[in-house]
């Protein structure tokens, strides 16, 4: 049986665990590395960011590696799955995002344990019911507007089709969703439940706001990201990777940044 339950930050933090993976419960019993099990971590990259990063300053030039082990003390990460998708001009008032998700996709390719899983946007105009609700009383049909839905494609399958893989394939002992979405609650129960594979969910939000839906699925591990833990796993401001140096945005440096508005990913 899994050791039990106990509630306790990773490092004194405050977010919570509820058992490490035992990796008798899995296939891939053996792979664990120095006395401790293994874990791959899927991220929903949107999320993330929408959840944990967006208005907070000097915390989107994120090092995943470094945060998920502060998360994630028992156990070593060994990979990370990153799911988002590519930002284009015209889906954000901010012409310079695009340029920084890319930066920031350079400084995550450096590591080795990193893979990235492109979904895609899409951008629709549609005529949807206005708010509050009017009934247009000739048609008996409510009042609509016209208007422009963004939505990002891909990356909730992405995610949960590459975490379906990876316990399949037995590259870790536990494989850790990063997510708030109630979508992939079918997954991960159809991992544990069903195939019998060890789960954990890493919440990027407090607590109190995670996803009651996700937290039903029982998973092996779960902990919340917390503020302290993100300024705590920051990439060095100036990097190198095979085509030159990579240096974080001047927009995301601890002074300069600002609130900033809706927008997918690490933007």
């Amino acid at each position: 049986m899994a050791p039990p339950s106990h509630v306790g930050g990773a490092r004194g933090r405050g977010s919570v665990h509820r058992r490490i993976a035992d990796p008798r419960r899995s296939p891939t019993v053996g792979r664990m590395t120095a006395g401790r099990p293994t874990a791959s971590v899927y991220v929903d990259g949107f999320n993330l960011y929408r959840r944990a990063l967006q208005g907070r300053q000097g915390v989107k030039w994120l090092d995943l590696h470094r945060l998920f082990s502060e998360l994630m003390p028992e156990h070593d990460v060994v990979r990370i799955h990153y799911c988002t998708a590519l930002l284009r001009h015209g889906l954000t008032a901010d012409v310079r995002a695009p340029v920084r998700q890319q930066v920031y996709l350079r400084a995550l390719r450096t590591d080795p344990r990193i893979s990235i899983h492109l979904g895609k946007f899409r951008n629709d105009r549609r005529d949807m019911p206005v708010h509050p609700q009017q009934v247009d009383l000739e048609t008996r049909k409510f009042v609509t507007a016209s208007v422009r839905k963004i939505e990002e494609k891909g990356s909730d399958v992405n995610l949960a089709s590459r975490m379906v893989a990876g316990a399949l394939l037995g590259h870790a002992d536990i494989q850790v969703a990063v997510t708030n979405d109630s979508d992939l609650v079918g997954p991960l129960r159809m991992l544990k439940e069903e195939l019998g594979f060890a789960t954990g969910i890493i919440f990027p939000m407090t607590r109190a706001r995670s996803s009651k839906e996700l937290v039903q699925t029982d998973p092996d591990f779960m902990t919340n990201v917390t503020e302290e833990a993100l300024r705590a796993s920051q990439f060095p401001d100036t990097m190198r990777d095979a085509n030159g140096v990579v240096r974080r945005p001047e927009k995301w440096s601890w002074k300069s940044e600002g609130p900033s508005s809706l927008g997918p990913s690490n933007r």
